[in-house]
Parts: structure tokens; sequence; C-alpha cells
């Protein structure tokens, strides 16, 4: 598990980093739209992608951190 967590840890990251390199591309979502509003909007997906890498990596981290559980 240790190694899986690595590995998920090490593509949240770079997909995190990806994501925010793909955002600076488009304009911002206009202020006051919903998260599902946002989705309309290319900037509002790849936020949604980068929360998700960052989660991933999250996820990743703790299974790294406590393979077995504690």
């Amino acid at each position: 598990m240790r190694n899986f967590g690595g590995i998920v840890l090490l593509l949240g990251v770079l997909g995190f980093f990806y994501a925010s390199a793909q955002l600076d591309k488009y304009d911002p979502v206009p202020m006051g739209k919903s998260i599902g509003e946002s989705l309309e909007y290319p900037a509002g997906k790849w936020e949604m992608v980068r929360y998700g890498s960052l989660g991933a990596a999250g996820f990743g981290l703790l299974m790294a951190l406590f393979p077995k559980g504690r």
C-alpha cells in the first residue's frame, strides 16, 4: 500500500500542476456562478480537475503514511 500511496500522491501533484497550467490559458469563471454552472466554462472544468487532483494527492499521502491503518 505504501507504493500505491506514493504513486497516487505523485499523480495527484502532477495533475494539480498540469491543471493549474491549463487554467491560466482561459478566462476566469464569472462571479456568482454555482458549481454546476461553472462547469460550462473551460476554466471551471480545469478548476474541478485541480481540486480532484489535490484530493487524490491527499489520499495518496494518507496511504503512504498509514499503509496498514492505525
